[in-house]
């Protein structure tokens, strides 16, 4: 497989699990590179996308891309988001030129979940029309980590790209039956968990973890902290990673990385909070490596494009999916959850974002046990900040958390006044 916007190689760890081997990499953040070069350091590497030859790309049956998704995000709504035409995001378009001189058997892209809505949809048109043109046949679906067993809200869209096959596309993201919609899904970030042995007290499941996991600052109702009786602390890195199912320590650099004297932590948050979530890259790894073994089956009964597509969403849609043509004018503003598009025609239908067995995870199990740094630990006058923030808003937050948070912002001693023997010595 080939790596393409790399990042600290959440693709490339899944396919090599996946019986892959990792022949090519791409990625321009210098911190993420050395990271790869830590963990690769034999593997060919380019440092930009854009000054990438197509003969300086190997040949590989797969293809991976998380393209940068800053232009795509929810998080950049305020703003107003640019989408695929952002300098960012739209670095997408020379991923697409490399794929025309190329033509892998296959590709695997990964972004946020606002790809099917940005720009009222025309963002997404324009990805699988591009990709249907090369021929492609093309299937996508929103998966969710946190059924996966990394236990984090993390929904994102996959998109697998099948050389002149909806078929197999499809087959690399559904299963032979249709998973049920989760569920109570807010129910994982109000139930506690048994307290650790540290005292740590933890939602079932986190929020997305992202790029800015260190600030304290921000949608703090949204944000996962760790809590203890008298004190609050953010995550550390090394629970983002856990959190993104790397190992331990993966985002530490090579010896020679310059580390900034501000340290490093604010680099691994970026790059923990910006990879692909291991375990839900494997999964799909699994499945395309079982699609390539598959021994190609009879044509059987010639059918044309939307009866082909037709075919293979009934195996994973309900009486909800629906048929449009690439040059519709009338096309969604956001497009379904799942769907497969071949030839110019698409099918979509909502889908779930689980697997047909989901894999059971607590965000306890990762929670870094013995001590941690005391500049993890929040301020009293941080935690103001955010009770000021939440109450202004009406916002809710986690019970431990707010009876902790409150406390600590009417504390006058600091983070671990009163705190056991155990929090002052985690801190």
């Amino acid at each position: 497989m080939n790596s393409f916007f790399a990042g600290i190689g959440g693709f490339d760890i899944a396919f090599e699990r996946a019986g892959f081997s990792v022949q090519f990499q791409c990625e321009k953040n210098k911190f993420c590179s050395s990271v790869l070069q830590r963990h690769w350091p034999k593997t060919p590497f380019h440092a930009d996308i854009t000054t990438v030859a197509p003969e300086q790309v190997p040949e590989a049956t797969v293809w991976t891309a998380g393209f940068p998704c800053q232009d795509l995000s929810l998080a950049r709504t305020p703003h107003g988001r640019q989408g695929l035409k952002g300098a960012q995001s739209g670095l997408f378009f020379k991923l697409l030129e490399l794929m025309a001189d190329h033509r892998p058997q296959v590709v695997l892209i990964e972004n946020v979940a606002g790809l099917l809505n940005s720009h009222k949809g025309e963002d997404f048109k324009t990805l699988v029309s591009e990709l249907t043109e090369l021929g492609y046949g093309v299937a996508w679906r929103v998966l969710n980590a946190r059924y996966f067993g990394a236990p984090q809200s993390r929904p994102r869209v996959f998109v697998c790209a099948w050389m002149n096959s909806p078929e197999k596309a499809a087959r690399a993201l559904f299963e032979d039956g249709k998973s049920r919609p989760p569920t109570s899904e807010r129910t994982g970030f109000i139930t506690p968990c048994s307290p650790t042995k540290s005292g740590a007290i933890v939602p079932q499941v986190s929020f997305c973890i992202s790029a800015t996991s260190g600030r304290h600052t921000g949608l703090d109702w949204a944000r996962t902290y760790v809590t203890y009786p008298r004190a609050v602390r953010r995550l550390t890195p090394l629970e983002c990673e856990r959190l993104q199912g790397l190992p331990d320590d993966w985002t530490v650099p090579e010896k020679g990385f310059k580390v900034p004297t501000r340290g490093i932590d604010t680099e691994r948050y970026h790059a923990a909070g910006n990879a692909v979530c291991v375990p839900v890259a494997e999964w799909v790894a699994k499945r395309i490596a079982g699609a390539l073994l598959e021994e190609r089956k009879a044509a059987g009964i010639k059918r044309n494009v939307e009866q082909r597509l037709k075919s293979v969403a009934s195996e994973f849609s309900d009486d909800r999916a629906r048929t449009f043509s690439i040059t519709d004018d009338l096309l969604p503003p956001k497009w379904a959850t799942g769907g497969v598009a071949f030839k110019g025609v698409l099918i979509d239908a909502p889908v779930s974002s689980a697997p047909l067995n989901p894999v059971p995870s607590k965000f306890s199990a990762i929670v870094q046990e013995g001590p941690v740094d005391s500049r993890y630990y929040i301020s009293p006058n941080a935690a103001q900040g955010i009770v000021r923030r939440v109450d202004k808003l009406g916002r809710t937050l986690f019970g431990p958390l707010d009876t902790a948070i409150r406390h600590l912002a009417h504390s006058v001693a600091g983070p671990r006044s009163g705190a056991n023997s155990t929090e002052r010595q985690a801190a």
